[in-house]
């Protein structure tokens, strides 16, 4: 009998939280103000059953995440690949410009993140990359996707799946 079934594992906690600030930007020269959200993560992976006959370990997905979510958690989130968001750090501190608005935080306050803007979907990216370098480096896999789902405000979800390539697929 050939198995055709496809197969996932998912992890979403209450402790896969983290209280966090930052603003965006839109419609070009548009800046929110600084404002925190109470984020949630959900982290999914797919592919086929392994020798143990399961797709992944629930308790190293959920670790590997947790390890994440307790790095952002009470931060402020800035970009530093956004055209108009000047970030520059110091020893102590992280000076943010945008047009002639101008912000310095401490520097152990601040999680510098290689995005554009710091959406939930910007956000979903950056940890599914980090996830996929944290869990999968140099261990044998046969992963075939990694999802992020981050949830900045009840009801209000943005998801990033990203295939993973495998040499022992």
């Amino acid at each position: 009998m050939t198995n055709k079934a496809s197969y996932r594992v998912r992890v979403t906690k209450d402790h896969l939280v983290f209280s966090a600030a930052h603003f965006i930007t839109f419609n070009g020269n548009v800046c929110e103000r600084l404002h925190g959200h109470n984020w949630r993560v959900a982290v999914e992976v797919a592919g086929p059953l392994d020798e143990n006959r399961y797709v992944y370990d629930f308790i190293a997905l959920r670790d590997a995440t947790q390890k994440i979510v307790n790095e952002l958690d009470h931060r402020m989130l800035l970009p530093t690949l956004h055209q108009a968001i000047k970030v520059t750090t110091t020893e102590n501190e992280v000076e943010v410009r945008f047009e002639n608005r101008r912000w310095v935080f401490p520097a152990e306050d601040c999680i510098l993140l290689p995005v554009i803007n710091t959406t939930a979907e910007e956000i979903a990216f950056w940890m599914a990359h980090r996830l996929q370098n944290d869990m999968l480096d140099g261990v044998k896999h046969h992963l075939e996707s990694l999802c992020v789902e981050i949830e900045e405000n009840f009801g209000q979800w943005a998801k990033c799946e990203i295939p993973i390539c495998s040499s022992n697929n």
